[in-house]
C-alpha cells in the first residue's frame, strides 16, 4: 500500500476552477485504479501553515545553539513544531500530487508557504561533507497539475514566463524526486471559444494518468 498526498492550492472548487476540475477527475480515477492506497487531502487554504518568519528563525537559532525545545517561546514553539508536522508528513509519503493555478506566472502565495515547510535539512535533504546537498526522497513521483488562462507550457511563445511549474520541479529534485510531471490545462481566457474543449481533454488526460501513477 503506497500513500498519495493530494495537495490542492486554490481557493475555489473544481465548479470554477479548472486545475480543481482536472484534479477531482485524476482523484476518483486513482481510487478506482488503486483501491488499497491511502490518500490524504491537504487544502492548503484551510490549513494552518507557519511562514518562515522571526519567531521560526529565533526558535530555530536558539535549538542550533543548543537549546532545549522547551526553552522557546510559545510562539517559537507552536510554529517549529507545526513545521516539523508538515514536512514529516511529507517525507513519509510516496506519491505526490500537487494542484494549483497559474497566478501573475506563479503559483498561489500559500502554496510557497508550504514548500518552505518541508524543505527542511534532515527531513528532505541533508548536507554530506565533500558530496554536497543530498535529496532524501528518492524513488518517489509526483504530478503537478496546473491550469493557466495562457499558453506556457514548454513550447509555446511565453513558455519562459512561466514559473510556477519549473520552479516546483527545481524543488522536487532538490529533495531527491526525479519522476516528476506536469498535466498543464492552458489557453482558456486565450481561445475562451475553446474553454469546454480544454477542459474536458484535461479531464480524459487526468484520469489517464491516474492508471498508471
Amino acid at each position: 500500500m503506497a500513500t498519495l498526498l493530494y495537495i490542492t492550492a486554490h481557493p475555489l472548487g473544481p465548479d470554477v476552477s479548472y486545475s480543481m476540475a482536472a484534479g477531482e477527475a485524476f482523484l476518483a480515477a486513482y481510487r478506482d485504479a488503486h483501491p488499497n492506497d491511502e490518500v490524504i487531502r491537504l487544502d492548503l487554504y484551510a490549513m494552518d501553515i507557519p511562514e518562515l518568519d522571526a519567531d521560526v528563525f529565533s526558535g530555530w537559532g536558539k535549538l542550533g545553539a543548543g537549546a532545549a525545545f522547551g526553552e522557546l517561546t510559545g510562539e517559537e514553539q507552536a510554529k517549529i513544531a507545526r513545521i516539523n508536522e508538515l514536512a514529516d508528513q511529507f517525507a513519509s509519503a510516496d506519491k505526490y500530487v500537487f494542484v494549483t493555478p497559474i497566478w501573475n506566472y506563479s503559483y498561489p502565495p500559500a502554496f510557497k508557504r508550504y514548500i518552505d515547510t518541508f524543505v527542511i535539512a534532515g527531513k528532505t535533504f541533508r548536507y554530506i561533507p565533500d558530496i554536497g546537498r543530498v535529496g532524501l526522497l528518492a524513488g518517489r513521483k509526483a504530478l503537478h497539475i496546473q491550469a493557466s488562462g495562457s499558453f506556457l507550457s514548454p513550447g509555446s511563445p511565453d513558455e519562459r514566463l512561466e514559473m510556477g511549474h519549473r520552479h516546483l520541479r527545481v524543488i522536487m529534485e532538490f529533495v531527491g524526486i526525479t519522476d516528476v510531471e506536469c498535466l498543464y490545462v492552458e489557453g482558456m481566457r486565450a481561445v475562451p471559444e475553446r474553454a469546454d474543449a480544454i477542459r474536458e481533454k484535461a479531464l480524459r488526460r487526468a484520469r489517464e494518468i491516474a492508471l498508471s501513477f
